[in-house]
C-alpha cells in the first residue's frame, strides 16, 4: 500500500488496461513485422527471442518514444494484451536497470543480478498528451533470453494494431483538441501488486 494523500499519484505506481485476467503493454514495429503480429496474433519467425524487447504499459509513454509512430521502424503500433501471471513472473524475475546501493549493495552484486535477471525495470517521467514530462513515474519492462521467450510464445493473448488510434489522438492534440483526444485514450487503472512485487524495484 502507498501512503501518498488522496489525489496525489503515487511516483511509482503500474497503471495499465488490464481485466481480471490479463494486461495491455505496448509496442512499436516496422510495418512488416508489426502488421503481420497484428495479423496473425504472434510475432513473425523474423522477431528476435535473443534480443531485449520492452513492453510499456503505458500508451502516453509509447507515443512518446515512437513520436506518435512517426519514428522511423516504430510506425506500426501494437496494443500487446499478455497474461497478469507472465506480466507478474516477468517482474518477480527482473532486476532494476540502474544499480541502487540501499537494494542491491555493492555495483558488483548488481551487475551480477543483472546479467542474471531474465528481465529488467527502468522507470521514466510519464507523459501527457503534449508528450511533456510527469512528475510521476512509468513503467519499462525489459524483457531478454527466457523471458522474451515467455513473452512470444506463452504470454500473448491478443495483438491489435492501434496505429490507427495513435493518428486519430495525435491529430486533435495538435489541433488543440485535448478534451476530445484524452477521451479517446485507453483507459489505464491502478494495476494491482503485492507490496514485495516492487519492493526490490522502486528506486
Amino acid at each position: 500500500m502507498n501512503d501518498q494523500p488522496a489525489g496525489v499519484r503515487p511516483k511509482f505506481e503500474v497503471r495499465a488496461r488490464h481485466t481480471g485476467s490479463t494486461i495491455t503493454v505496448y509496442q512499436a514495429y516496422h510495418p512488416g513485422t508489426g502488421r503481420s503480429a497484428a495479423r496473425h496474433g504472434r510475432f513473425p519467425s523474423s522477431w528476435s527471442r535473443e534480443r531485449m524487447t520492452w513492453i510499456k504499459p503505458s500508451f502516453l509513454w509509447m507515443m512518446y518514444r515512437c513520436g506518435w509512430g512517426g519514428k522511423k521502424d516504430q510506425e506500426t503500433v501494437l496494443a500487446v494484451e499478455i497474461s497478469r501471471e507472465g506480466f507478474v513472473w516477468a517482474l518477480r524475475n527482473a532486476c532494476l536497470s540502474h544499480h541502487v546501493p540501499v537494494l542491491h549493495g555493492d555495483a558488483t552484486a548488481w551487475k551480477r543480478e543483472l546479467r542474471q535477471a531474465p528481465a529488467r525495470v527502468q522507470w521514466d517521467p510519464e507523459r501527457d498528451l503534449r508528450l511533456n514530462p510527469q512528475p510521476y513515474r512509468s513503467l519499462q519492462l525489459g524483457l531478454a533470453g527466457e523471458a522474451a521467450a515467455r513473452y512470444a510464445d506463452e504470454w500473448i493473448v491478443g495483438i491489435e494494431d492501434v496505429t490507427p488510434l495513435a493518428t486519430e489522438i495525435h491529430a486533435l492534440v495538435r489541433e488543440g483538441e485535448l478534451d476530445r483526444a484524452a477521451g479517446l485514450l485507453p483507459e489505464e487503472r491502478p494495476y494491482p501488486l503485492d507490496d514485495d512485487v516492487l519492493a526490490r524495484l522502486r528506486a
